[in-house]
């Protein structure tokens, strides 16, 4: 089929699925799908060049379900995060370019951080995809990383993620504060999360969101913070002194994370702000 054509027919699929860029998307959906770069598709519909018929009908068939919502991550079946490519599908949280924020000071701080002799360890709760836990591990080769998850969904994506990026991981099933507290006389240099949320009355607009990630990985309680009060509480009582712990979160809750963090007994919570200046998450550290 000629190029030019077959992108035609995808914009078609996609005018009126109530994307907001849909010629956009076509793109990035070709791209995708056909393992090209939007540099090479463009070239590629310059040049005039064919594409085999396996191949569009395969396209065609991702631009339906993108046309119904799908996620494109899904139909590509990767997502990238701090240079790496997570392979996502239905039951796994796709990674977010803003978790990336929380990452890049995760690193910073494991690597100026000089922890006693039982304070190395890195916990990344509520793992998902692994990409907490992994670009860890491969920026931060000295640190020991343990990806806790509890969803049997997401847990194959994780253990398979895990197994190809950083093999070093050790990932974790069952309730992360259950199987964190086994063992209380390990201390954490670091307590990870991009944690569900979104209060329950809040359901998210976005289709892509609403319909295909895991309700588990979204909804944390009325008030969107019950995660989040876990994790405060736990990490108050296992981090080494000094320790972080770090917590993705809506722009509107900064200012109440602060307080928990701080009535959990931590110290120097601080909000950080994403490129748009809006909250994105929030720090502490465990006292001296």
């Amino acid at each position: 089929m000629d190029m030019t054509q077959l992108r035609m027919q995808v914009r078609r699929e996609l005018a009126d699925s109530g994307l907001e860029h849909p010629r956009r998307e076509a793109d990035l959906l070709m791209a995708a799908i056909s393992g090209r770069s939007l540099g090479d598709l463009e070239l590629d519909l310059l040049m005039g060049r064919g594409v085999a018929a396996e191949e569009a009908n395969r396209i065609l068939r991702a631009a339906r379900r993108r046309a119904r919502r799908w996620p494109l991550q899904y139909l590509a079946g990767e997502a990238p995060c701090y240079g790496l490519d997570f392979r996502v599908g239905p039951g796994v949280f796709i990674p977010r370019p803003e978790t990336e924020q929380l990452i890049e000071h995760a690193i910073g701080f494991l690597r100026r951080f000089d922890p006693p002799a039982d304070g190395s360890i890195v916990a990344d709760l509520g793992s998902g995809s692994g990409a907490i836990a992994a670009a860890v591990a491969v920026h931060v080769p000295d640190a020991e990383v343990r990806a806790f998850e509890a969803s049997p969904y997401a847990w194959p994506w994780l253990v398979d993620n895990l197994r190809r990026l950083a093999p070093g991981v050790g990932p974790v099933f069952g309730d992360w504060q259950e199987r964190i507290h086994a063992d209380e006389s390990i201390r954490y240099a670091a307590i990870l999360s991009n944690p569900p949320y979104i209060p329950t009355r809040e359901v998210p607009a976005d289709p892509e969101v609403r319909l295909f990630d895991p309700e588990t990985a979204l909804y944390s309680g009325a008030d969107g913070l019950g995660e989040i009060r876990r994790i405060a509480d736990s990490a108050a009582r296992l981090l080494a002194p000094g320790g972080l712990v770090a917590v993705e979160h809506t722009e509107r809750q900064g200012g109440a994370i602060r307080e928990i963090l701080a009535a959990a007994g931590l110290v120097g919570a601080a909000t950080e702000r994403d490129l748009a200046g809006r909250d994105r998450f929030t720090r502490a550290t465990a006292p001296e």
